[in-house]
């Protein structure tokens, strides 16, 4: 339990944690002013019991229990306020800081990890800290504190007693800790499933497309509905088990309480003990325990919060590529790369690759797919660091830049878009979110995309869906290039921008893309021979290699893969559908 504690205070910024402690420390003043109501107790108890009874001394009692309580009601309200500002700001606080950090991982982690488990930590995982465990912590330690300093007092009052409440504490104790272990396989696989939740609901939504068009609704609707079924019944075997030990531990409290009573009544009897500190034991044992309870009840789900901290803490600690290069403008962007090597999962992706593109030229990288040409397209952008050799801009090593300072050098166009739930205009505008409209327009003209913009039932302020589900393939595809166009950056990769096209909006998508690389260093990955063939170089890669390099005219006289490409595109042009009617 200390550990879980200590661990979760750990994980909490500076300034949360400092937060958590003065909680903390009204903790200790609570616990003091309730333990104080029993003097103020004991001194009423004397005032009504002596010959002499003394209106002033119940008076005195009576005005020292009303300012505990009001001082108590006071701290509590102060404790509450710091505990929830502390859990719902260390809650943003850690969603923003694994927001950070996922910017500055290797793309390689976001391949290998699911995005429902991403989602998961971001969400459920956090939401958990910001408020179950936050409430966990502080109700743990402030009944652990009350329990303290009560029994602190009543062995002052009387050690005999004081002893008892400790052998009652220590066998409470016992069974807590039995519980927790049990709770600990229960409380990992609760997490996982509600990891596998968040996976299958994603996936569903996300695939709701394909699962209609192959009929399979059914199927993969018992997939999902499985996995609530599961994760209910997951939640409910953990709170089942809890159960089996909360009642025991209450019954050690309730049983303890009374055995206070039965040997306060028996030494006072035996005339060891005065009446005022039999009835204050009497009174004190029906109070004591009470935090001990509550912070039993709440403590199975200590291994949760456990769990939780461990989850998030497993992103924080995945080693970020080195960011910290300088603030560099460069003067040129001739990219160099120098017999560059990569490595995916032990799986070699690149393999002694060097190449020069002079700025302000145009190269294609073509070859069979899982060749490596988006590998090395990424390596370039340093989306992923080599494992040996180097990649230069302007003469000067891409990981001695600063990653801000690099990407500016850069604009992307996927084949499969992403744009945000919000305004045509907000997407243009992504990387310059204070651009003016003007800007907007200008770039979406270019762009080939402000004739259908207008025709949209808000113009630029339409709200487009999230990742533009109200928009076609190719008008999402350019509003991506309006977005780079906003960028205007000097080095332009163009994966596979241009695969998924129809017919009528590739002579748009084309127009838009020669707005887009005007004047500019452009690295595209294409399969189509109209945007390879007219390339200043063309890099044919193969297994990791560049097999073959040169411009078309070059290239198309050589027998090897990019000939047989050329014929195999040339033959698809010219097929045609037979009649045999």
């Amino acid at each position: 339990m200390i550990g879980t504690l200590k661990k979760f205070f750990d994980f909490c910024t500076k300034e949360h944690r400092r937060m958590f402690y003065h909680t903390l420390v009204l903790g200790v003043l609570i616990g003091v002013c309730e333990a104080l109501k029993f003097p103020a107790i004991g001194l009423i108890l004397q005032g009504f019991l002596s010959d002499t009874m003394s209106e002033k001394t119940v008076l005195l009692g009576f005005l020292m229990i009303l300012s505990y309580v009001i001082i108590e009601s006071f701290l509590r309200s102060r404790q509450t306020m710091l505990q929830c500002c502390a859990g719902y700001g260390e809650c943003a606080n850690k969603r923003i800081e694994i927001a950070e950090h996922l910017r500055f991982l290797p793309m390689g982690y976001f391949n290998n990890t699911s995005i429902g488990e991403i989602t998961s930590v971001t969400t459920n995982t956090m939401e958990q800290l910001g408020d179950t465990a936050t409430r966990v912590v502080m109700l743990t330690t402030q009944g652990i504190i009350n329990t303290v300093i009560i029994v602190a007092l009543i062995l002052i009052f009387d050690w005999r007693i004081g002893l008892i409440s400790i052998v009652g504490i220590v066998l409470f104790a016992v069974v807590n800790t039995i519980m927790q272990r049990a709770n600990e396989s229960l409380s990992a696989r609760k997490v996982e499933n509600d990891t596998r939740l968040v996976e299958n609901v994603l996936e569903y939504i996300q695939g709701i497309s394909e699962v209609k068009s192959y009929g399979l609704t059914g199927r993969s609707k018992k997939k999902l509905k499985d996995s609530i079924v599961e994760s209910s019944h997951m939640n409910t075997a953990l709170e089942m088990e809890s159960n089996r030990y909360i009642p025991l531990q209450n019954a050690i409290m309730k049983l303890t309480g009374v055995a206070i009573l039965l040997f306060s009544i028996r030494f006072y009897l035996a005339g060891t003990m005065d009446i005022i500190t039999a009835v204050i034991m009497m009174i004190m044992a029906f109070h004591v325990f009470a935090g001990l309870e509550t912070m039993g009840s709440y403590s199975a789900l200590l291994r949760i919060v456990d769990i939780c901290v461990t989850r998030g803490q497993e992103i924080l600690n995945l080693p970020p590529m080195d960011t910290q290069g300088e603030a560099v403008t460069p003067e040129t962007h001739n990219i160099e790369v120098s017999d560059i090597d990569f490595a995916y999962d032990k799986k070699k992706i690149i393999d002694g690759v060097s190449l020069t593109i002079p700025q302000r030229t145009t190269v294609a990288f073509v070859g069979p797919s899982g060749g490596g040409k988006t590998t090395l397209c990424h390596l370039i952008s340093r989306f992923w660091d080599v494992d040996s050799g180097e990649v230069r801009l302007d003469g000067k090593n891409v990981k001695d830049y600063s990653m801000n300072s690099l990407m500016e050098n850069f604009s992307f166009v996927f084949q499969n878009v992403y744009l945000f739930h919000d305004t045509v205009a907000n997407n243009i505008r992504f990387g310059q979110p204070d651009a003016p409209m003007e800007e907007v327009i200008e770039a979406a003209k270019k762009a080939c995309c402000h004739d259908f913009i207008m025709a949209l039932p808000d113009g630029y302020e339409t709200m487009i869906g999230e990742n533009g589900a109200s928009l076609s393939g190719g008008e999402k595809q350019r509003v991506s290039i309006a977005r780079a166009i906003m960028k205007d950056a000097p080095v332009i990769i163009l994966d596979e921008a241009t695969a998924n096209v129809d017919p009528e909006n590739e002579k748009e998508l084309m127009d838009a893309i020669k707005a887009l690389t005007k004047e500019k260093t452009i690295l595209m990955i294409a399969h189509r021979l109209k945007t390879v063939r007219e390339a200043d170089q063309i890099f044919v890669v193969d297994k990791g290699r560049i097999v073959q390099r040169g411009p078309h005219e070059q290239l198309i006289r050589e027998d090897g893969i990019y000939r047989r490409f050329v014929d195999s595109r040339t033959q698809a042009i010219g097929w045609r559908i037979k009649s045999f009617c």
